[in-house]
């Protein structure tokens, strides 16, 4: 699936402000939760499930980019939320760069092979610099979600 298709204006977080990734993941999965994308009652799962994936093995890339994921039984569909940091997110990126644009992946367990075909989509389309460059400019959920409707051809 395509980043655009995951998205929609309340799931994007912009400015995304905290001190650390523990916080960044934690405010991006409440963010699924008050946005209606996921029921409040799964918040607790979510939050646990993209804790233990990180901690296993960071999800932090390259160029400011991380891409916080974790697969979760009882959800419908995938689901994402974008967070934007200008200012950057320590997140044990592999350069060692803050991460300034975050794309939490929350995946039913049982969507397993949609899950990869959708982390590589998003690693793709942010490995084009205009877009990155384009997203952190973003100050609404609005234009971030235009800029990658724009690019996620």
């Amino acid at each position: 699936m395509k980043l655009s298709e995951l998205l929609a204006p309340d799931r994007v977080v912009a400015p995304l402000e905290a001190e650390d990734k523990w916080v960044a993941i934690r405010r991006l999965a409440a963010c699924a939760a008050t946005s209606g994308a996921m029921p409040e009652a799964a918040l607790g799962a979510v939050e646990d499930a993209l804790i233990t994936r990180e901690r296993s093995m960071t999800t932090g890339m390259e160029h400011g980019i991380a891409i916080p994921h974790a697969a979760v039984d009882g959800l419908p569909d995938v689901l994402a939320v974008l967070g934007l940091s200008p200012q950057g997110i320590p997140f044990e990126t592999l350069d060692g760069s803050p991460a300034q644009i975050i794309v939490c992946l929350i995946i039913p367990r049982d969507k397993k092979l949609l899950h990869i075909k959708t982390l590589a989509e998003i690693a793709k389309l942010l490995g084009r610099v205009e877009v990155r460059e384009r997203l952190i400019a973003a100050d609404t959920g609005a234009s971030a979600l235009e800029a990658i409707r724009d690019s996620d051809g």
